[in-house]
């Protein structure tokens, strides 16, 4: 989740090809692979991205929401913003400033779907709006309406959209920071905004954090794959963000870890976090490539540059994922 405008950098990163070991929260010795090789404008916070016909377009927080394309997803290019004249129909939700938090990006319906979120740190004076374009370049977004809000009296937080369709193709909006966790809403697939009343909790944690936030539900197989970030995102090196997962059978839930541990309950199976030069891995989203299931994400440089972070999935035998 992006809480204040980033600068963002053009930088070169080159990865090591040998995994770094780090310690898990129960204190086992865990490997984690360093980011893939990535080029060019690489300067991200809370990327989500989308295949489109001459590559890759990834949309992510900043001023009016920043683009950026790449036909390899390996060389990155600034493709400006969504929103070049601004969004007006935003500002009582940012206490009138311009940066827009984590777009989910996708295609559907022949045009390109955009949910983003208007709020400031720590606040629960929160919106999700949803934007669509017939191309999904800079200035070509159109402003579709608000989708959900909450306030300060609300027990969760709109911020942090996500969409997914069902197997029986179904719309629905995951979304949520902190507070009571993870919501889930169902959508209208004509009109893309809500349906109904229906609130669902999907995940939250439990003990001496709330810190749950950054959905993605992705389906593979049998199951819906929930991907959550835990902790603290946001403070440069010392972030503590770490990619979590749940899966389960109904797109509703319930969705438990590798242990059987309900996400409400505050389960969750690590997939990835901090090691070595790579701080606060987080805010993931997921596409099935030619190659394989990616996953892009954010993390930050021992300087506290966020830099997008790309690496390949695959399934062990149990159908849990990892990455490599």
């Amino acid at each position: 989740m992006a809480r204040s405008i980033l600068s963002m950098v053009t930088v070169l990163v080159v990865a090591v090809a040998a995994a770094v070991i780090a310690v898990s929260p129960a204190g086992a010795a865990v490997a984690y692979p360093n980011p893939g090789y990535v080029t060019g404008s690489i300067g991200v916070h809370d990327p989500s991205v989308v295949k489109t016909s001459s590559g890759y377009l990834v949309a992510h927080t900043g001023n009016n929401i920043t683009l950026k394309t790449s036909t390899d997803r390996t060389a990155w290019r600034d493709a400006g913003v969504a929103f070049p004249g601004g969004a007006s129909w935003t500002l009582p939700y940012t206490g009138g400033g311009a940066s827009l938090w984590a777009p989910d990006i996708s295609r559907r319906n022949g045009k390109y779907y955009m949910y983003y979120a208007a709020s400031t740190f720590g606040s629960r004076n929160s919106a999700i709006f949803l934007a669509t374009s017939a191309t999904g370049a800079s200035g070509t977004w159109a402003n579709q309406g608000l989708v959900i809000a909450t306030t300060s009296s609300s027990s969760y937080n709109a911020i942090d959209p996500n969409l997914i369709t069902d197997a029986a193709g179904n719309w629905w909006l995951s979304f949520g920071s902190f507070w009571t966790g993870i919501k889930l809403i169902p959508l209208n697939s004509s009109t893309g905004l809500r349906s109904g009343t229906a609130l669902y909790s999907i995940a939250q944690r439990t003990g001496g954090s709330t810190a749950v936030e950054a959905p993605f539900i992705f389906r593979h197989g049998s199951y819906y794959y929930l991907w959550v970030s835990f902790d603290l995102c946001c403070q440069g090196a010392s972030s503590t963000y770490r990619i979590m997962v749940g899966r389960s059978t109904s797109v509703t839930g319930p969705y438990v870890d590798r242990n059987g541990t309900a996400m409400t309950s505050g389960g969750g199976t690590q997939v990835l976090a901090g090691h070595g030069s790579v701080h606060g891995p987080g805010h993931q989203a997921v596409i099935t490539d030619s190659d394989a299931d990616v996953v892009f994400y954010h993390y930050y440089t021992d300087n506290g540059a966020a830099l997008l972070g790309i690496n390949l999935i695959a399934y062990d035998s149990a159908g849990w994922p990892y990455v490599y």
